[in-house]
């Protein structure tokens, strides 16, 4: 015989739902607590408490610095730095370092500013721009995997390379950008935001994706930890390190399409030390010149710490020469609280 079904109650269904909203409220009331311990712990916490205690700071004591048009000046300033520290913190993930990126920038927008000002559309000198880091990045990446040269000695090559190129091109002088859309990449807005700044956080935001969710960048944290193990691991560590290598110089390409637009000229001087803002922008944002360690959320607050403390300088009237000093000495603590920081977790 057939089991007769058995009668519904409600009341089951009550306490079932109860204890499905109590565990559900549970979960969310322990993961708003733990966000401030998290945060503390995170590497990026560091630089982005330092920047919101730098803007205050700064706001304090110049009306200058805390006008609404300041800030805009900052969200044109930044975005260089931010889009090259993107590429540099794939690089340095992965154990390497790229020297050239201020030198294949000047390349990259000569190229540009070369075919734009002989008639050539500006879609193909910002196709170029972008072709030139990508090229400069493969180069290196094939120098260091299969040339078996250190990343600083490839990349010191490509930077003397580079910058010879870009003289070559434009015969030691800037090339003018005739007036077209290309002019407006730096001088649009969407909102109350320029559309450079816009287009950093658009970059920062894949590069944060590749290092956070793909498998990409799980091998470049891997390669950086100990490359003979994630050889030994099947990971394919050549193509990884040729694959941040022209991720960096994709980012570069697109840094030096934004600098041509917002000066509307290709210099073969420009650029310059733009390799050392973006590597003290990865290691104020918590990564590891030894590789395995690096996050584009503290790379972005470290970027963005140094453009407010450039253009807070410049508020307070400081000289540039004790501009410099204050930035030395921000990466060098900063260095040291990140020692201190991971001495203190291993211990």
């Amino acid at each position: 015989m057939s089991e007769e079904p058995k009668p519904f109650n409600p009341s089951c269904c009550s306490k079932n739902a109860a204890r499905t909203v109590a565990f559900t409220m549970n979960t969310i009331t322990k993961v708003v607590l733990s966000l401030p311990s998290r945060f503390v712990r995170a590497e990026w916490s560091a630089p982005a408490i330092s920047l919101i205690a730098l803007v205050a700071l700064f706001s304090l004591f110049s009306e200058a610095f805390r006008r609404p048009e300041n800030f805009y000046n900052i969200g044109l300033q930044a975005p260089i730095t931010v889009i090259i520290a993107v590429g540099q913190t794939l690089v340095i993930a992965a154990g390497g370092i790229d020297l050239s990126v201020g030198s294949v920038l000047a390349l990259a927008s000569v190229n540009a500013a070369w075919l734009i000002n002989r008639g050539c559309d500006p879609a193909v000198g910002l196709l170029a721009a972008i072709l030139t880091g990508c090229v400069c990045g493969a180069i290196n990446g094939t120098l260091v995997t299969v040339g078996r040269l250190p990343p600083f000695v490839a990349t010191l090559g490509m930077m003397s390379v580079a910058r010879g190129l870009a003289h070559l091109i434009s015969k030691g002088v800037s090339i003018f950008i005739p007036s077209s859309w290309f002019w407006s990449i730096s001088s649009q807005q969407i909102g109350f935001l320029p559309l450079p700044f816009i287009i950093a956080m658009l970059v920062a935001l894949i590069g944060h994706v590749i290092l956070a969710y793909m498998r990409l960048g799980r091998y470049l944290y891997a390669v950086g930890g100990s490359y003979e193990a994630a050889r030994l691991s099947g990971v394919p560590v050549k193509l990884v390190l040729v694959a941040a290598f022209i991720l960096c110089g994709l980012c570069t390409g697109i840094a030096a399409v934004v600098e041509a637009s917002r000066v509307t000229i290709g210099s073969p001087m420009s650029g310059i030390m733009y390799e050392l803002h973006a590597i003290a922008a990865c290691v104020i944002g918590g990564a590891s010149l030894s590789g395995g360690r690096g996050t584009i959320v503290g790379t972005l607050a470290g970027a963005l710490l140094m453009a407010v403390l450039r253009n807070g300088c410049d508020a307070l009237n400081l000289r540039y020469e004790y501009q410099q000093i204050v930035i030395g000495v921000a990466v060098i603590v900063a260095v040291l609280y990140d020692r201190w920081r991971h001495a203190s977790r291993v211990g």
